[in-house]
Order: structure tokens, then C-alpha cells, then sequence
């Protein structure tokens, strides 16, 4: 299996930094401060400050919807570099290790930002608005905050199946009246191994072993890709999409419906703030609108699922399971071989 290019250089990272050993850190102290007059006393530094420089992998249709009422609520420029979260993690490490401390914030998937956790690029931050999100959102270090999730969901072809006919477990994929008809994405091992951890290992394992032996799976490249094979009826049922896709797809006019299978399971993309941020309560004033229930609202109206529990989303009455950056990093070799050996070997391309 050849693994996405964010996994092969997250992988990389634990050798990476070893070299550059951590200076000196900016004075953060309102990162952690707790005070009754917090928010008075943030947003008085940040606008002494006057500028924030963010690194990001949003979408670029995206940012100026999310940052610009930031900018103009509080007279902040923000500054932004925006690339794949494995190129904004090549980026971090660089300029780190080059001692070139530029950027402020760092908003990318979980994984690359629990990286850059393990290599002591980031700072822990304590923010008032922790309390509001969802389980799982703050990891114990306090280094980085999830603050949307894209959460897997099932999609099929309407035309081909009816709602009615959909299962409702993943036993029910036993039955063979779905030899054919199911689809996957090949790079999906974090949500393979969530899925089958969640399960039970060893029951997990052996569903899937017999789902892909007795009714086969079509291997994709490419969550669009495989959305759009659901839509044209050449996967009906597909097992791994993006939530907003096919609802994305269905307001097209496209025949595809979703649905989600428990345990059903989120991967965050998340914001830090850097150890030798120049801007650091620039940073926490963004770092508090990307969380507050503004920037949730606006990340939702976007088709993002917001991790503030005060905000409405989709998924509000599911039960999510979020993927574990740091089993990610640290058992990746594990899981993408299983992966490999369960289900792409035996489904095929």
C-alpha cells in the first residue's frame, strides 16, 4: 500500500527534530492566564500587536468568510500561508529548525499537529471555552484544540438502493446482497482502525476479514473520487465519504443520500499556538474565535461540524468517536498494514 504523503512524513517527524533542540520561548503568559478580566486583557495585547500570521490548510473558498469578520471585528490583519497539512507540517519543522520563527498559529489536521506537539513546537494554552467542547477535542497537553471535525459517513446511489433496504450495522454488510456493490478509500487506515478498535480488535478484524471475502470491495483513491463513483451508480454503497459530500452532491441534484453506521468516527483538524510565537495573543484571540460560538457558527455555515456543543451541527445526536492523533502517529506502521492486508489486498483496486 502506498501510504498518503502526510502519513509518510508525519512518520519522518520523530527523527526530524531531535536535531533542533527548542530555544527560548516567547513570553506567553496570557496563554494560560485565568483571570475574571481575561478576555479584556487578550484582546487589549492582541491589538497592541496588530497582526497574526497563520498557517493553514482551510480551504482556500473558506478563509475569507471564516477570518474576514475576525479582522474587521477586532483590527487584526491576519496573515496567511495555506497549504496541505503535510506541507504545512514540512513548513513548521523547517523554520524551526532553522530557527526562523514566523508563524503564529497553526491550524491542520490533529495528526500533524500532535507531531508538532512531540517535536516542542507548540505551547499548551487553558481557554475558558474548553468546558463547552466535545469530549475528546482537548488533548491532556493542551497543545492543540480541535475546532471542526470531518466525520466518515456511509453513502450509496439512490437509484440503486433504496432507504429502506440500507444496513444497519456493519454485520448486516455480510449479507449477499451487497456482493459488488461496496467501495472504499484506499488511505482510510486511521478510520479502519478506530472503526475495528471501537468493536473490539480481534471481532472487528474478523468482520471486515469476512465482509471483503464473501461480497468484495472496490478500492478508490480519493474521497471525491469515490463520492462521485456513488453518485454515477458505479459504487452504490461506499463505506468511507467525507459527511459534507454527499450532502454537497445531493443539493446538485445528484442521486446519493448518506447514513452512518456505528461506531460512527470523526478526524479533527485543530488550531496551536507556537512555542515562539512573535505574536502570541494575536494568536489566542484567533485561537478564542475559531472556538467561540462566532467562528463555530461560521465554520458550520460552512458545512464544517463544529466541536462547540453550543452550536448546532448534523451530527448533534450521533455518538462520535474521534481518531486518536497520537495512536495514528504512533501505531500507523500496525494499522495501515492491517489495512492493507484485510482489506486492500483482498477488495483490490
Amino acid at each position: 500500500m502506498k501510504l498518503n504523503l502526510v502519513w509518510q512524513r508525519a512518520a519522518l517527524v520523530v527523527a526530524l527534530l531531535a536535531l533542533a533542540a527548542p530555544g527560548r520561548a516567547q513570553d506567553a503568559s496570557l496563554l494560560t492566564y485565568q483571570g475574571a478580566d481575561r478576555a479584556q486583557k487578550v484582546l487589549a495585547a492582541a491589538q497592541k500587536e496588530g497582526t497574526v500570521t497563520f498557517y493553514t490548510s482551510i480551504a482556500e473558498k473558506d478563509l475569507q468568510p471564516l477570518l474576514g469578520p475576525f479582522e474587521k471585528q477586532y483590527g487584526i490583519k491576519v496573515r496567511v500561508w495555506r497549504a496541505g497539512s503535510d506541507k504545512v507540517l514540512q513548513r513548521s519543522l523547517a523554520e524551526t529548525a532553522a530557527k526562523r520563527y514566523e508563524v503564529d498559529a497553526i491550524h491542520i489536521s490533529a495528526p500533524e499537529l500532535e507531531a508538532l506537539h512531540f517535536e516542542k513546537v507548540l505551547q499548551p494554552v487553558d481557554d475558558p471555552v474548553f468546558k463547552d467542547l466535545l469530549a475528546g477535542a482537548v488533548p491532556a497537553h493542551r497543545e492543540w484544540t480541535a475546532t471542526l471535525l470531518t466525520v466518515f459517513v456511509q453513502a450509496y446511489n439512490t437509484n440503486e438502493i433504496k432507504k429502506e433496504d440500507l444496513p444497519k450495522s456493519f454485520q448486516d454488510l455480510l449479507n449477499p446482497k451487497w456482493k459488488g456493490k461496496l467501495g472504499i478509500e484506499m488511505e482510510d487506515f486511521d478510520w479502519f482502525a478506530t472503526t475495528v478498535t471501537e468493536m473490539g480488535e480481534a471481532k472487528g478484524l474478523a468482520l471486515f476479514r469476512d465482509i471483503v471475502a464473501r461480497n468484495g470491495i472496490s478500492v478508490r483513491k480519493g474521497h471525491t473520487l469515490l463520492t462521485n463513483m456513488v453518485g454515477s451508480g458505479e459504487v452504490p454503497l461506499a463505506l468511507t465519504v467525507y459527511n459534507y459530500m454527499p450532502e454537497t452532491a445531493r443539493k446538485k441534484g445528484v442521486p446519493i443520500g448518506w447514513f452512518a453506521l456505528d461506531p460512527v468516527i470523526a478526524r479533527a483538524n485543530a488550531i496551536g499556538i507556537t512555542r515562539h510565537a512573535q505574536h502570541p495573543n494575536a494568536a489566542l484571540l484567533l485561537y478564542d474565535y475559531l472556538l467561540s460560538p462566532q467562528g463555530q457558527k461560521i465554520l458550520a455555515s460552512l458545512d464544517y461540524v463544529p466541536t462547540n456543543a453550543a452550536v448546532e451541527s448534523p451530527m448533534k445526536k450521533m455518538t462520535l468517536h474521534m481518531i486518536d492523533p497520537a495512536v495514528t502517529l504512533g501505531q500507523m506502521k500496525k494499522w495501515s498494514k492491517l489495512y492493507e492486508d484485510v482489506v486492500l489486498k483482498q477488495g483490490g483496486k
